[in-house]
């Protein structure tokens, strides 16, 4: 039986001003807009392709003003599979230039632009950015809407996201894959439930590109791609430990439980020749 795409208590819920910030918290807000100045953040070319630097004391701040800004700001979670998608597609590229922000969450990239720029962008695990998106929505009461993945998995993170961030606002969840009669009705419960955070997963049709195809028919707020975050978020995908992420050694683990992903070697590989190519363009 299709998920209905009447928002309803369980998969759509939309409060009457959605993301609305409650009166206790205006002043708190207020105090924070007249004490901090603009995220400190510095945008970067590698390759040719959009990185920003931003230490995690800016993130909070960063948050919060993409969130409460009118009009639609994309999040990237940038790897160094995405970073050469880049550089041959140009639609993604175009994407990536239109971001408000571009996260490395790959050591390969923070090692390239070290070696060719001399510059130390702040890599951060996928997991961690998006429970620091909620914990900093949630305390300025925001709101999250979960879209794609699949029913349990949306419900499950709809119980765990409740419990450990009561103050955030999940205004609705809609499942994949979104059949194409559905989609126009799906965006459209979107941007009346006018979400702080938009949360998309596998199961819309062009995958991250989605959110740039559909680009001024969602409404305000941030939209980020998560990939294959719902799984983890969910508890149902594995997670590296965090000490491991660090020392840039989760791909042994992904590898292990998908020995296919051997084969991004050879990618791994081209990136360092067009690294060392460019270092030798730099000195002629």
């Amino acid at each position: 039986m299709e998920d209905k795409i009447t928002p309803n208590a369980a998969d759509q819920t939309a409060p009457e001003k959605a993301g609305a910030v409650a009166p206790e918290s205006a002043g708190k807000i207020a105090r924070e807009i007249a004490g901090t100045t603009e995220p400190k953040r510095q945008r970067i070319r590698l390759l040719n392709v959009p990185i920003d630097i931003i230490e995690p004391r800016e993130l909070d701040l960063a948050i919060f003003e993409l969130a409460k800004w009118p009009g639609e700001q994309r999040i990237v979670l940038l790897s160094l599979w995405d970073l050469l998608r880049a550089r041959r597609n140009a639609e993604y590229m175009e994407y990536l230039d239109q971001a408000a922000l571009i996260v490395p969450i790959s050591k390969s990239i923070v090692a390239g632009a070290r070696f060719l720029l001399k510059k130390q962008p702040t890599r951060y695990m996928p997991f961690d950015f998006v429970i620091k998106c909620l914990s900093v929505l949630e305390e300025h009461e925001f709101s999250c809407y979960l879209l794609g993945g699949k029913k349990a998995t949306l419900a499950k993170i709809e119980n765990n996201i409740a419990t450990t961030f009561p103050g955030l606002q999940i205004v609705g969840r809609f499942p994949g894959p979104i059949k194409r009669r559905n989609e126009g009705p799906v965006i459209e419960v979107i941007r009346k439930s006018s979400p702080s955070l938009l949360l998309v997963n596998k199961g819309v049709r062009g995958g991250e590109m989605w959110i740039a195809r559909n680009a001024g028919r969602l409404g305000s707020g941030i939209k980020l791609w998560c990939s294959d975050l719902f799984e983890v978020l969910a508890g149902r995908k594995w997670r590296p430990p965090r000490k491991i992420f660090e020392l840039g050694l989760e791909w042994v683990g992904y590898c292990l439980r998908n020995p296919a992903k051997l084969l991004r070697i050879f990618p791994f590989v081209y990136y360092n020749f067009l690294l060392l190519a460019y270092k030798a363009l730099k000195k002629k």
